[in-house]
């Protein structure tokens, strides 16, 4: 009942944000803002989901942003450099962001280092790695990805958009109907007495930053299919983004609290605070500071939700 009303606490933050944007500016009622929103949050949907679930395993990757530019650095190099056809170069991504992001976690995890500071660690490191693999430059990839983000003959939605909320789907059920995910809660709400009763705490964690990372390499590709190329700063402050969505999504900061789902409500939320500030012509530094304090709130209510 309690997850039932939060989620309806949630939609109701949706609508009154949508009816307050159209009030200020009546174009924000029309099926271009639907559009624009529904197709710029597929990439920020899938980096959410895996978010939500290293959050709820106690730990956090900052390393998300730098990550999906690298991806996507490397998804221009080997369909604009090499040729590679979509298909293939979408395998390669995620599996180049699950190989990293699984080494960010086996590091965290094994050597019981603070997974803040590992993931600070290879924000620096996918960051340059993705300027080195593109000579700091551009790579323009066109109608080959493009299609991906582009919607639907006759619609407002992308094929992107239909496969992350397939993934947000099957993210929650994970979650709330396999073990792997009854693990994952238990292990953030309390690591040792999830050791005592027999868990194996170890491979979970990293599992979930591996998926966090192959959510970030597919991201990527959506990322790059809708502005048509590859660039090396994409992604910068993306994972404040993600993190601001799956914390207004009341997953919990301190671990063993969360929900796929609303996680999704939360990038809704963000998106749609986004293109609601653009509308009403708000400069870069004001988004900044409202979406800011949008965080903050969602933390302070986090706070007294716990107590």
């Amino acid at each position: 009942m309690r997850r039932f009303a939060d989620f309806l606490i949630l939609l109701a933050v949706l609508a009154a944000m949508i009816v307050l944007f159209g009030v200020l500016r009546e174009s924000f009622f029309g099926i271009g803002t639907l559009g624009s929103v529904a197709n710029r949050i597929p990439a920020l949907a899938l980096v959410a989901t895996g978010m939500t679930l290293v959050m709820i395993t106690g730990g956090i990757d900052l390393s998300v942003g730098s990550l999906l530019g690298f991806c996507g650095a490397a998804v221009g190099v080997m369909m604009a450099d090499w040729q590679w056809g979509l298909a293939l170069a979408l395998l390669a991504s995620i599996a180049l962001g699950s190989l990293i992001g699984g080494t960010t976690g086996a590091v965290s995890v094994k050597l019981r280092l603070p997974s803040f500071i590992v993931s600070l660690g290879m924000l620096e490191i996918a960051r340059g790695l993705a300027f080195l693999t593109t000579n700091s430059q551009t790579k323009y990839i066109g109608v080959s990805i493009e299609s991906l983000g582009a919607p639907f003959s006759g619609l407002v939605i992308s094929p992107a958009f239909v496969i992350s909320v397939i993934i947000v789907i099957l993210g929650q059920v994970v979650l709330s109907h396999m073990a792997v995910g009854r693990h994952w809660i238990a292990i953030g709400a309390n690591r040792e007495a999830a050791l005592i009763s027999g868990v194996q705490v170890d491979r979970p964690r990293i599992l979930a930053h591996a998926l966090l990372g192959a959510l970030t390499g597919l991201a990527a590709v959506f990322n790059c299919s809708r502005l048509g190329s590859a660039d090396p700063n994409a992604g910068v402050g993306f994972e404040l983004s993600a993190i601001a969505a799956v914390v207004v999504g009341g997953t919990s900061l301190m671990g063993g609290r969360g929900s796929v789902v609303k996680s999704f409500m939360g990038v809704l939320i963000i998106a749609t605070l986004e293109a609601g500030l653009v509308q009403i012509g708000a400069s870069e530094p004001m988004k900044r500071v409202v979406t800011g304090a949008v965080i903050v709130a969602a933390v302070l209510a986090d706070t007294w939700r716990r107590k």
